[in-house]
């Protein structure tokens, strides 16, 4: 053990990865690696809420597995493997689903939206997948969980599953806490900047990937939604503006005010052509490594494989810890 607190999350394989992905996320990832022990898991088992093109799946596992590593994340430093690798997250999953109450899972707020979209694909897992993800947390005695606003109620879940396992049983579970990001980011849809920037969003102008090459990143900035004032500032009443200058700030390092300076007698169009190289000469380097990952799958079968043996044995000697205190026959 190297004594260093424990860091677990994931990203569903359900749809490309976007700058949103990143600055909201996987670039604070990489700088935990250091400090923390991390864990950082592909979490296919939670795509197939929704229906997924088993190709398709496999595909998009091993490429979000490449740009965790073109973006900074060192299998060396952290433990990255895939969530269906390791049948202790489902095994866990069972025990606890029979101590959580259905209130709890009726009052999460993505399964009321979920529904919403799903009314055709109304199934079991839709319902039950905080409890999944509760396991995935506690297998690994997970410190703490990074976590934007709209996984705070899940990350509560966990908590709780984690008190009443240990209330009843004796002290188990640690107890996580979440870890909310100084230098995260909310990145909006560039054409519906009201709404959070998503890989599932209908129209693909709304959101830039991490895998878009120069001219794509450059088409979709020009396109972005702004407005008539045509004055760049950091305004609630400019979303469309302020989420340009979020994106700008985060990836150069630069103060907003700074930036709204540089471009006070300066139209929208001269701004957005400098944020679009912005992005394009942070997201180049990440692109080229992610295809040189994606061109070596033996390598990646390597990494899951080494990552999938360290998640196991961590998560085998939880489970059997809980399987012994719940009261099942050892074999």
């Amino acid at each position: 053990m190297s004594g260093k607190e424990v860091i677990f999350s994931g990203v569903q394989p359900s749809g490309d990865l976007t700058l949103g992905n990143y600055l909201g996320a996987i670039r604070n990832w990489v700088d935990l690696q250091d400090e923390y022990d991390c864990y950082y898991c592909v979490v296919d088992l939670h795509s197939i809420t929704v229906p997924q093109e088993p190709k398709d799946l496999r595909r998009r596992t091993l490429e979000v597995m490449s740009l965790y590593m073109a973006c900074g994340i060192d299998p060396k430093k952290s433990t990255i493997f895939i969530q269906s690798h390791v049948p202790e997250h489902v095994e866990l999953s069972w025990v606890l689903s029979t101590m959580t109450y259905l209130g709890e899972l009726n009052r999460m707020t993505q399964f009321k939206d979920k529904t919403k979209k799903n009314e055709k694909n109304l199934n079991a897992g839709l319902f039950t997948y905080p409890v999944l993800m509760a396991s995935d947390i506690l297998l690994y005695n997970t410190n703490a969980v990074p976590v934007g606003d709209d996984q705070k109620q899940h990350l509560e879940l966990a908590r709780d599953l984690a008190d009443r396992f240990n209330n009843r049983y004796s002290n188990t579970f640690q107890v996580p806490e979440p870890l909310i990001s100084k230098v995260g980011a909310r990145i909006m849809d560039l054409q519906d900047p009201e709404k959070k920037m998503s890989k599932s969003a209908e129209n693909e102008n709304g959101y830039i990937l991490l895998k878009d090459d120069p001219d794509t990143i450059r088409r979709k900035v020009k396109r972005s939604i702004t407005d008539s004032i045509n004055k760049v500032k950091y305004s609630d009443d400019q979303p469309g503006i302020k989420n340009l200058l979020t994106i700008y700030s985060k990836l150069t390092g630069e103060e907003i005010k700074d930036i709204e300076k540089r471009y006070t007698d300066k139209g929208y169009g001269e701004f957005k052509s400098d944020l679009a190289e912005v992005i394009v000469n942070h997201l180049s380097p990440i692109r080229e490594k992610y295809l040189e990952y994606m061109n070596d799958k033996d390598y990646l079968k390597e990494v899951y494989n080494e990552g999938c043996e360290k998640a196991s044995k961590v998560a085998r000697k939880t489970l059997r810890k809980v399987y012994k205190k719940t009261g099942f026959m050892a074999r």
